[in-house]
C-alpha cells in the first residue's frame, strides 16, 4: 500500500486580527470557588463566634439567642 503523503502551505490571512479569550481550567476553577467558601465559612464563623463571646461578656441573652441559632448552621456539619 502507498503511504499518503501530506503536504501543508501557508497562506497569509487577509482578514482582521481577533484574539481568543483564554479559558480557565475547570480544576482551577473549582478548587478557587472551595478555597474561596472555605475562607468565608471560616470568617463568618469566627465573626459569629466573637458576637457570642461579646454577648455573654455583657450579659445580653437576647443577642446571645440570636448568634447562637445563626452559629447552629455551622456545627451542623
Amino acid at each position: 500500500m502507498k503511504k499518503e503523503k501530506l503536504i501543508y502551505k501557508y497562506k497569509r490571512y487577509e482578514g482582521s486580527v481577533t484574539s481568543a479569550k483564554k479559558e480557565i481550567p475547570f480544576e482551577f476553577r473549582l478548587s478557587s470557588r472551595m478555597i474561596l467558601d472555605e475562607i468565608c465559612f471560616q470568617y463568618n464563623k469566627q465573626r459569629i463566634e466573637a458576637s457570642i463571646n461579646q454577648a455573654i461578656a455583657s450579659g445580653n441573652k437576647e443577642q446571645f439567642m440570636q448568634s447562637s441559632e445563626a452559629f447552629k448552621q455551622f456545627i451542623w456539619e
